[in-house]
């Protein structure tokens, strides 16, 4: 461990390296009179898992002095039965879109004002169910710290505003959003999935709204580490996945062996995933497995590219007893016209 912060005097290495930083490599200049070293080059690259525990630790002392919701008046009718699941994926809130050059203009107040718009236009079409699936499916955030690149490949992003604003909102308006879930139904699911675009943000959104709601018995929030994610209804099973590290062709095994004692409890088996933006439905021997659009404009990478689809999302309603019994779709178009 201590080779790996870069301290390891017995080979010559003594150059301790900072915190969310591991060795990678050294290179050595020696003095082949003397033996002695000249010059010596430390290669050293980010420690995700030590990276990952300090967020971890700064998102539980943070989480501390988060104002906690008092508990609601619960509805007073819905059909124990039914679960409403409100799938939503690569919103992108943050992202910079100009209509000119994309078809349709994106910012950071359009976002805002068409999450709770969308919200509030499917909840009055949806059946008063029991249950209400907040099924967040990824890439809610356009980018993922104080620089507008994707986590992994670093490529740069539209970005509408700053980081610190953009987590702002975020919050306000998935706050926003929950507090109209409890006013329809009697328990409500919060799923925040990691996406490519938010490996990160998922963590803090996770971790901050179960202490937000801690005091609030009808709210859970699922807080899985792992990017694959599970609710149970009766003898209905929904599974959901970003999309970004399994494709829909190879996702039923991976969701029937992750959750196999649900999957073998259950009769009605859906999967739901993001992450390309289109619509994309398969059946398997285990499963439906559904990939969703997003209500986001394209930006211009996008767009530039010809990657283009519809603008929509959809509430689907799930029986206890007989899986899919009905779906409502709204699209940006609508509430546009609204």
């Amino acid at each position: 461990m201590q080779a790996r912060r870069g301290w390891a005097p017995d080979h010559g290495i003594t150059t301790p390296l900072p915190l969310g930083q591991k060795l990678r490599g050294t290179s050595t200049l020696v003095d082949k009179r003397t033996g002695e070293t000249v010059l010596q080059w430390i290669k050293s690259s980010e420690d995700a898992e030590e990276q990952a525990e300090a967020m971890q630790a700064a998102i539980a002392a943070m989480g501390e002095k988060i104002p906690r919701e008092k508990p609601r008046r619960a509805p007073a009718v819905c059909n124990t039965d039914l679960l409403n699941c409100y799938v939503l994926t690569d919103y992108h809130l943050g992202m910079l879109a100009w209509g000119e050059e994309t078809g349709a203009d994106w910012d950071l107040g359009i976002a805002e004002d068409m999450l709770v718009d969308w919200f509030a236009a499917a909840m009055a079409q949806s059946p008063a169910a029991e249950v209400g699936v907040f099924a967040q499916l990824g890439d809610f955030l356009h980018w993922d710290g104080m620089d507008a690149v994707t986590p992994t490949s670093k490529h740069l992003l539209d970005a509408d505003t700053r980081f610190q604003k953009l987590v702002r909102v975020a919050i306000r308006a998935i706050r926003r959003v929950i507090g109209l879930l409890l006013e329809k139904h009697q328990r409500v699911h919060v799923l925040m999935a990691e996406g490519n675009h938010d490996m990160a943000s998922s963590i803090w959104l996770r971790e901050w709204l179960r202490a937000i709601y801690e005091n609030e018995p009808r709210v859970h929030v699922d807080v899985s580490p792992d990017p694959y994610y599970c609710v149970e209804h009766g003898k209905t099973a929904l599974f959901f996945h970003h999309g970004h590290k399994k494709r829909p062709a190879q996702i039923d095994t991976v969701f029937a062996a992750k959750f196999r004692e649900v999957f073998g409890r259950t009769e009605h088996a859906y999967a739901h995933m993001g992450h390309l933006h289109h619509i994309d439905v398969k059946e398997t021997n285990l499963m439906l497995v559904e990939q969703h659009r997003t209500l986001a404009a394209p930006d211009a990478h996008a767009s530039r590219g010809g990657w283009l689809s519809g603008r929509d999302a959809q509430v689907i309603t799930y029986s206890r007893r007989f899986g899919e019994v009905g779906r409502v779709r709204v699209s940006a178009k609508m509430l546009e016209a609204a």
